[in-house]
């Protein structure tokens, strides 16, 4: 079952988040953060991808705060607009939005946050700074080498494309070099690999990442 349903911040600022739930007693709850493109009809799958494994997903509209209800496909007009879209609503308040996401997956018991892309980069953000998140996962977060002053607090996993032409193999040796406790994996694919509905959508390597997100969270969420 899904819905959409209101999330408000700790600002006081309400914005909508895609709600998917498992056909039973949640196991924990999920939650998914967006690329730059906004909870649009994958990231939806995606969520719902994880309420069939029995989490409580709530993927945030993390774009609501500047332009409610915006949803991008991947043409190449629409990269820009994603990256505008990020610029308005800016890292601290985005961040409030995560944490009222993670507020509202705790219904469901221990949290788990996974994000892609601009999301993986949240996700590590999320893993360093929020309470209440049990474990974490980034796939192609290109800011996370940026991030590397803040430690994760909680357990981590992150996932690469060995192929990725935005983010440089040099920046995954970095992160493997400052963080060895947590496991970087790489797979021969490009930037978006996880996303069936874009061009370099990888379909094993998809598989791969997501078999070992979900032996992650079975281990630190449940």
């Amino acid at each position: 079952m899904s819905q959409t349903i209101k999330l408000t911040a700790s600002d006081g600022v309400t914005t909508d988040a895609y709600r998917a739930d498992p056909a039973g007693t949640p196991r924990g709850g999920i939650v998914v953060l967006q690329e730059i493109f906004g909870v649009n009809p994958h990231i939806r799958r995606v969520a719902d991808g994880f309420a069939a494994e029995g989490y409580l997903a709530i993927a945030p509209a993390l774009f609501d705060r500047a332009e409610p209800g915006v949803e991008l496909g991947y043409a190449p007009a629409d990269i820009p607009r994603g990256v505008e879209l990020v610029g308005k609503v800016g890292h601290e308040r985005t961040m409030l939005d995560v944490a009222a996401a993670v507020k509202a997956a705790a219904e469901g018991g221990r949290v788990g946050v996974v994000g892609y892309c601009w999301g993986g980069s949240l996700a590590y953000a999320a893993a360093a700074t929020l309470d209440g998140v049990a474990a974490a996962v980034g796939y192609y977060g290109g800011n996370i080498a940026k991030s590397l002053d803040r430690e994760p607090r909680v357990p981590l996993m992150l996932h690469f494309g060995s192929h990725d032409d935005h983010i440089p193999m040099s920046d995954v040796e970095a992160i493997r070099a400052a963080l060895p406790g947590v496991p970087v994996y790489t797979y021969p694919a490009g930037h978006g690999f996880n996303c069936d509905a874009r061009g370099s959508y990888d379909k094993p390597s998809a598989a791969a990442a997501l078999e070992r997100t979900l032996a992650f969270f079975a281990e630190h969420v449940g």
